[in-house]
């Protein structure tokens, strides 16, 4: 869909952050913020930890009832902290395609930089990052470098090539507007029919995203697609250029929904024609 050239368009684009595929198709993806990454990194910490010293605290009442050797005792315990920082923690994000449950609460999940699953591989080199950044400084490394960084990542996610992408993705119910109150008698006699499809859609998109450009880009733009847009109506009303091209965009709009509503009823007409048996030749 052609919109805006690349000069007038990088403030807009700097505000979504896109996949390009092969197919040059735009994914809009969200990489999850700083607050709710480290959200979820608190509540796995909790439970990660939480899980370890309640395991440690019933292993060790066993061990006092079972006399057992106090060497044996401590590394039972480094096994089982390796346990609960590393293994497990790595175990579920590979077995949930990086999932956990304080990303689970966020609604975030861990993906590689082009959007596809984790795998073993990225999940065990963010594990072992995880144990040097998060659980031997509290966190501390990865705040300095998820606030360093664009996406939120810590240096566990650049050495993997991940990032949290967040999943909750609102419910924004796009308004829909009419012709503009000033142009609606202008509206009934107005003839749009002959504009390019291609023209309106870069009107509708220019639509859509004039609240993310600069006032000044935002002014020259219109004018430029309302010098276009001109040629192919008639008459042209004396209204600002952002406001004739809105009023174009929605009777465009409604005259094609009119016309697909009545070849809509006209089909629904000849469907016994167009579906029915010669001579009432009953159907076998």
């Amino acid at each position: 869909m052609a919109t805006l050239s690349a000069t007038d368009s990088v403030e807009y684009e700097e505000q979504n952050d896109e996949l390009i595929t092969g197919e040059a198709v735009a994914l809009d993806l969200r990489p999850a913020g700083f607050i709710l990454r480290a959200g979820g990194a608190a509540i796995d910490f909790i439970v990660y930890f939480g899980g370890y010293f309640l395991g440690l605290f019933i292993f060790s009442i066993a061990a006092q009832s079972a006399r057992l050797d106090e060497a044996l005792v401590t590394a039972i315990g480094v096994v089982g902290l390796v346990l609960f920082i590393l293994v497990i923690p790595v175990t579920v994000e590979v077995l949930s395609h990086g999932k956990s449950l304080g990303k689970l609460a966020v609604g975030a999940r861990i993906v590689r930089d082009d959007g596809g699953a984790i795998g073993l591989r990225h999940a065990a080199i963010r594990g072992v990052v995880a144990v040097l950044e998060v659980y031997t400084t509290f966190g501390g490394g990865a705040l300095i470098v998820g606030l360093l960084n664009s996406r939120a990542k810590r240096l566990g996610d650049l050495l993997a090539g991940t990032y949290s992408q967040h999943e909750r993705i609102p419910l924004i119910v796009t308004p829909v507007y009419g012709v503009p109150t000033p142009l609606i008698e202008w509206s009934t006699t107005a003839d749009v029919a002959r504009m390019p499809d291609a023209l309106s859609r870069r009107i509708a998109h220019y639509l859509a995203q004039a609240r993310g450009l600069s006032a000044e880009t935002r002014v020259r733009l219109g004018r430029e697609l309302a010098n276009e847009a001109s040629i192919y109506v008639s008459p042209l009303p004396n209204a600002d250029a952002e406001l004739f091209l809105a009023a174009v965009a929605s009777l465009r709009r409604d005259r094609e929904f009119a016309a697909l509503q009545l070849q809509q009823r006209r089909l629904e007409q000849l469907k016994p024609v167009l579906t029915g048996l010669p001579h009432r030749f009953p159907p076998r």
